[in-house]
């Protein structure tokens, strides 16, 4: 848990979240927070039996930790390197999903204030997001109306990332699918009296966001879950995953894969696992059992 990208606050939370949950009676958990890179392999012993990865971000949700692991033959939750590097990068898992038939809002990315094509942004269309392109929990992501604010956005883009994305806006209804060895759970949508689901909408408790599961109509709630299921196989995806998705003139768009999602009291797989049932924590049970497979 922690962690070094911008996204440790959030970390420390799933963390926290975690530790306390887990069934003392199966689990003799230890905290072990990285600060620093080398953490990953000073602060944690050779001799345990598996790690909880509560990381968020780069070097945590990027492949990097689960390489480190790899080489130490300690187990650990999630997706293994490849996949996780795939889905955290943004313009890559983009141009998989696009690749593999599953559709996606049209985009740009840019590593400089020099590379940005407005004429590209006009094909577009007004507004459209700017966000990093490795980073997560809608840190430094901004909903850009005109021309004007899109240097900013990417300069304050630039400055948690080398690379930026510049997104098509897709009016719509955001939505979540939370995949645990390869099964769809019910889907859980997110509506928010923001214009969209920013960092204080996700983390904030009295920010008005509605985060609830839907059963959609038949044939939509079919395309959603059948997308899902491309994205666990064309990411090669392991133990679980979950991919956002935006509704848009009856069509399923991904957003993004979350290999590490979050797991706060507030966090969005927790709530789609209750509707079968599973409580918090049987559901950390079932994570860890299918990260075992």
């Amino acid at each position: 848990m922690g962690g070094i990208s911008s996204e440790r606050e959030i970390s420390l939370k799933s963390g926290a979240g975690v530790f306390e949950s887990l069934d003392r009676e199966k689990y003799e958990p230890i905290k072990v927070v990285i600060d620093e890179k080398t953490d990953i392999i000073t602060k944690i012993p050779d001799d345990v039996d598996f790690a909880f990865l509560a990381l968020h971000g780069k070097f945590g949700e990027d492949g990097c930790v689960q390489s480190v692991l790899e080489t130490r033959d300690i187990p650990y939750s999630g997706c293994g390197p490849l996949s996780s590097a795939m889905c955290m990068d943004k313009n890559i898992s983009k141009k998989i999903c696009k690749a593999s038939g599953i559709p996606t809002a049209d985009w740009i990315t840019v590593k400089s204030i020099e590379e940005i094509d407005y004429d590209r942004i006009e094909e577009m269309g007004y507004p459209v997001f700017v966000k990093p392109n490795s980073g997560g929990s809608s840190v430094a992501t901004f909903m850009i109306k005109e021309k004007a604010g899109i240097e900013d956005a990417v300069r304050q883009g630039l400055e948690v990332d080398t690379e930026v994305m510049i997104e098509q806006y897709l009016p719509g209804e955001e939505c979540t699918s939370f995949i645990l060895d390869g099964e769809v759970f019910p889907t859980v949508s997110i509506k928010s009296e923001q214009e969209f689901f920013d960092f204080e909408a996700k983390y904030s408790s009295d920010n008005g966001a509605v985060e609830e599961v839907v059963y959609l109509e038949e044939s939509l709630q079919n395309k959603l879950n059948g997308y899902s299921r491309m994205c666990w196989d064309a990411f090669n995806c392991r133990a679980y995953v979950r991919v956002d998705f935006i509704i848009s003139n009856g069509v399923p768009y991904v957003l993004e894969l979350n290999t590490l999602p979050g797991l706060t009291a507030t966090s969005l797989i927790p709530r789609s696992a209750a509707a079968r049932g599973i409580s918090y924590s049987q559901l950390l049970d079932k994570l860890i059992s299918c990260s075992l497979k």
